[in-house]
């Protein structure tokens, strides 16, 4: 009991610690812990430790042998860029282009999973999850800096009756929003559901999330009527299958597929973001008894529609508030281009010992580039952003 209340008193650390989680598929991390985004992301039908499995499928907590905890950490390192030629004020910004000068991101992850009998176990972690934001101050004439991060804290459940599992965990998300005129922050609770069929040589996976929604009070002035204005936000629904192959002992192959509802969000379908597929491939080798190699990909499309032809004069409806046409395609492209499609990904675990071991990856999203131009081509707008990751991962089973 003492060794769960110090986990426990840690985990709540982690949670008031974590700072922005970075931007993947839509603003979603592609996965959460090394052994996961080191081969793609993956893990529904086969995740690899606790966090992952919290992470990705709840069910797998009954697949994990024995006890574990699981502390990681992600240092994450985005390049955005922006180019914005436009009329001279009022009516525009002027001609400007420059790099975001936000500093590298820290993540950290942590989980923890005990059997509670030989059929139900439970599990507990906290993640960064997502995330996006620029910083123009200084180079963009309106100073444009956005910032946007959600962590989850979820106790889990599951229950394992021969090859089947079924799992519950309960999201309790804190969201912060910043877009240059103060902090706003709130919480959401919500669920995810899993369901995982194990044959050894082969595992099935399955898993829903349920949307989970926020409304950041007095975030921004929208209309420029001097009086800030509310953001609903809504972290999207998603259901995810999974397939994992393991033809010989000392190798896995596993294939993830993931609907993301952002077309149907709170807030991202009003910024006009079309839902997602991602497909993500993964794979690990056992070189030797302690020495494990992994690999992945990942691809989602990128959900930030463009807007060729709009009008920079007019007027565009944002939850019932009227801003103005060109100050909402300008938040939409230069300050939160989550549009980053293809993801590489390579690293390595060792176990110095049966309770002991150290995991590494690393992850490279392909840079990505967007741009609109309005009616007239009166105003253009681009942004292109590449991500690099380090991941680094400890476990301790017992």
């Amino acid at each position: 009991m003492k060794r769960f209340v110090f986990i426990f008193a840690v985990l709540l650390l982690t949670l008031g610690l974590t700072g922005m989680a970075g931007a993947t598929n839509g603003d979603n991390l592609i996965g959460v812990g090394p052994t996961s985004r080191a081969m793609g992301g993956v893990g529904i039908a086969a995740p690899q430790d606790a966090i992952s499995a919290i992470f990705n499928n709840p069910a797998a907590l009954g697949t994990i042998n024995g006890s574990e905890f699981d502390f990681a950490g992600t240092l994450f390192i985005p390049t955005v860029t922006a180019n914005v030629l436009s009329p001279a004020p009022p009516n525009g910004v002027g001609n400007w282009s420059g790099k975001s000068q936000d500093r590298p991101f820290a993540i950290p992850a942590i989980g923890f999973k005990a059997p509670i009998t030989d059929t139900l176990s439970f599990g507990i972690a906290a993640f960064g999850v997502s995330g996006m934001g620029v910083d123009y101050r200084n180079i963009d004439p309106m100073g444009m800096n956005s910032k946007l991060s959600v962590m989850k804290f979820t106790p889990a459940i599951a229950y394992k009756n021969g090859a089947f599992s079924a799992g519950l965990g309960v999201d309790i998300d804190y969201q912060a929003v910043d877009f240059g005129e103060g902090l706003s922050h709130n919480y959401a609770i919500g669920a995810r559901l899993g369901a995982l069929y194990d044959l050894g040589m082969l595992s099935l996976g399955a898993t829903y999330v349920t949307p989970q929604s926020v409304t950041h009070k007095r975030v921004y002035d929208f209309d420029g009527n001097g009086t800030y204005d509310d953001l609903k936000l809504q972290m999207p629904q998603q259901i995810g299958f999974g397939v994992a192959v393991k033809p010989i002992s000392n190798f896995l192959v596993e294939a993830d597929a993931r609907w993301v509802d952002w077309g149907g969000a709170k807030g991202y379908k009003d910024f006009d973001w079309r839902s997602q597929w991602v497909y993500a491939i993964g794979a690990q080798y056992k070189v030797m008894p302690n020495l494990t190699l992994r690999a992945g990909y990942n691809y989602g499309r990128n959900p930030v529609k463009t807007h060729d032809g709009f009008n920079p004069a007019g007027l565009t409806s944002l939850q019932g508030i009227d801003m103005s046409t060109f100050g909402y395609e300008y938040f939409r492209i230069i300050g939160f281009p989550a549009i980053v499609e293809q993801h590489i990904s390579f690293g390595l675990g060792y176990d110095f010992s049966p309770k002991f071991g150290v995991n590494l990856g690393y992850t490279h999203a392909i840079n990505k580039t967007i741009s609109e131009t309005s009616a007239m081509s009166a105003v253009t707008l681009e942004s292109s952003l590449k991500e690099d990751a380090f991941d680094f991962g400890l476990t301790y089973r017992f």
